[in-house]
């Protein structure tokens, strides 16, 4: 039984609610993995989504998925290959930053709840002619930021989106306030360098201030 676009938005909404930010993870090493993804589940941020944009992004979601209470996806997905490379891994959804037929048919066939990404009024109704009423907004900031997602949700109320690209803790609220908006992406709460310090409960700290 496959997935139709209209379930696999309602999956992708279902994840999108739990918190108000999904991590948006670059990584380089698979030992960061696990204890990344503890740090953001304690923190309350449970929806992670790891791009797959290293060679070890694939190792990673697989360790991610044994953490108990994360709710693992593979941002970046491009390909069908992707997408049946990210649903072998373990990958719960996936987070694309466009969306092509090819894809989306991928993405039925392989079962994996898509948040397909939309920059403009014209790809969000064709998406929601699809079946999709849960997006991705991006790039959001070079896209315009906050009002131009505030005025694609003028004519189009019934799409629900989670901005990404350029989403800080300084300008989050603006996009939170928005009645069309779910939840941000945001690479904020996984900096590099404390990623590599192993600075797992500073992390911790950042995904609860996120939430505020």
């Amino acid at each position: 039984m496959t997935m139709t676009p209209a379930e696999q938005s309602r999956a992708a909404r279902d994840i999108a609610t739990r918190a108000p930010v999904i991590p948006v993870l670059v990584l380089d090493d698979v030992a960061h993995a696990a204890p990344l993804a503890r740090a953001l589940v304690a923190g309350g941020l449970p929806a992670l989504e790891v791009t797959l944009r290293t060679p070890v992004a694939l190792e990673c979601i697989r360790e991610m998925a044994k953490v108990p209470g994360g709710i693992v996806g593979a941002g970046t997905l491009l390909t069908p290959a992707d997408v049946k490379a990210a649903k072998a891994a373990g990958a719960m959804f996936g987070v694309s930053p466009g969306a092509t037929d090819t894809l989306i048919q991928a993405c039925i066939d392989e079962d994996l709840p898509l948040l397909p990404g939309a920059a403009t009024a014209t790809e969000a109704m064709i998406l929601l002619e699809k079946g999709y009423d849960m997006l991705k907004f991006f790039p959001a900031e070079a896209s315009g930021g906050a009002p131009a997602l505030k005025g694609i949700g003028a004519p189009i109320p019934q799409i629900s989106f989670c901005p990404t690209g350029g989403v800080s803790p300084q300008n989050k609220a603006s996009y939170l306030s928005l009645p069309n908006v779910v939840c941000v992406g945001g690479s904020w709460v996984a900096p590099k360098d404390m990623m590599d310090a192993g600075d797992w409960d500073g992390i911790e700290k950042l995904a609860r201030d996120a939430q505020t």
